[in-house]
């Protein structure tokens, strides 16, 4: 906790994954009052200081001195953060590309980072286009926890082992806690988990010995498609100042109102994923048994081939999943742009639900896209909090309208 603090609500007060959502980081007198109970925005820039150094001379903590340093509003929603990861430090960021982008820069010139081919289509360009100008080279491999695999890839001057799982856009998952041990062969390497798909109410990587989980906080946590922010949350003390100090230096804080918003979107995520998940395993049931639908992707099948190791690891499916329809990407753009209720666009994680086609938006400037199963024909779904049933009649109507016959 930070300045101000006058109590830290942590699991051994409220253990519950909801009463953490809703108190941790909240108390009264983190932000400048001790009555407030819902954390002001602190809008100020800067801070009338006690000391010329900026340090308190009776707790020799540092006081607010500018809010690009250190600002009341984010802190509240930094620490809840770092709570509802199960983690001892958590800092926000101006979007998810720039908590991207700071990980990255923990780097030096010359390291070498090893990720998956099947990530995030923007992670994919910093580490290709810009990562690579600062001399540091990524190794792209098959989305697997294979111990065989990821110590062929490592290298000596490894530094940084790139996961996401679920993976974007085909959702496959991979062990995390074989994964986190076969990392820790090596001292030099940390592990990042960019845990956006699953939110840290179905997901927390921290637990099986991940070093960074990371997150568009866009998506799931603020859930109501109007923040842009990112977040991160780590256990090392190392790891957490060198990420504090880049945090600093390079400016890319959120703002005080951003904040606000995305703390008070983490409220409510426990609730919201719960109907989330209720949705898309309704959605991909019903999918599975249509004529029209070629393959149904979501974790919490039993035929998802990775459904073992996402029941074990994960606490709900989240709602997020991927189908490919019958044909090619002329009926899966006619499909999408047939629905009446869910929304055609990119993005996800909102209460509204949303599709794109990952080939032609978010996965676009990868290569060899086919051969990593983001076909013509898939398309991928961000399902909200609507009504099951108006969910699966729009998606049906769709259907008929692109493929009326089978």
């Amino acid at each position: 906790m930070q300045k101000g603090d006058t109590q830290s609500v942590s699991e051994d007060i409220c253990p519950g994954f909801s009463s953490l959502a809703v108190h941790a980081g909240q108390e009264p007198g983190t932000w400048l009052t001790d009555s407030a109970v819902v954390p002001p925005i602190s809008l100020s820039s800067t801070y009338r200081l006690q000391d010329p150094t900026g340090v308190a001379a009776d707790t020799g903590e540092e006081t607010w001195i500018y809010t690009r340093y250190g600002n009341p509003t984010r802190s509240c929603f930094e620490n809840a953060i770092a709570a509802v990861e199960g983690g001892k430090y958590g800092l926000a960021f101006s979007s998810g590309v720039a908590t991207i982008f700071a990980i990255t820069a923990l780097l030096d010139a010359g390291d070498h980072i090893v990720s998956f081919h099947d990530i995030y289509g923007g992670t994919v360009l910093q580490f290709n286009r810009v990562a690579s100008k600062l001399n540091i080279e990524t190794t792209f491999i098959e989305v697997t926890d294979d111990e065989t695999t990821i110590k062929n890839a490592i290298k000596p001057n490894t530094k940084m082992v790139w996961v996401e799982s679920p993976s974007n856009p085909t959702l496959k998952v991979v062990d995390l806690q074989k994964i986190s041990k076969i990392v820790h062969e090596y001292p030099d390497i940390f592990l990042v988990v960019d845990g956006t798909f699953a939110s840290p109410a179905c997901q927390r990587p921290l637990e099986f010995g991940v070093d960074i989980v990371m997150h568009s906080a866009s998506k799931y946590i603020n859930g109501h498609t109007d923040v842009i922010i990112g977040v991160l949350s780590t256990n090392r003390e190392d790891l957490f100042k060198r990420l504090k100090f880049l945090q600093r230096t390079i400016g890319s804080t959120p703002s005080p109102f951003d904040c606000y918003l995305a703390n008070r979107g983490l409220k409510t995520l426990p609730l919201r994923m719960e109907k989330h998940q209720q949705n898309a395993m309704a959605l991909a049931k019903y999918l599975q048994s249509c004529p029209r639908i070629e393959e149904v992707i979501y974790p919490g099948l039993e035929t998802h081939p990775q459904y073992e190791v996402a029941k074990k690891q994960m606490r709900g499916f989240s709602g997020m999943l991927a189908i490919k329809v019958l044909g090619g990407k002329k009926e899966a753009i006619t499909f999408m742009k047939s629905l009446k209720l869910i929304q055609f666009a990119t993005s996800l994680g909102g209460v509204e639900s949303l599709i794109e086609h990952p080939a032609s938006l978010s996965h676009a400037n990868l290569s060899d896209k086919a051969g990593l199963g983001i076909t013509d024909n898939l398309l991928r779904l961000s399902v909200g909090i609507e009504d099951t049933k108006d969910l699966i009649q729009d998606v049906d109507q769709a259907l008929k309208i692109a493929i009326p016959e089978v």
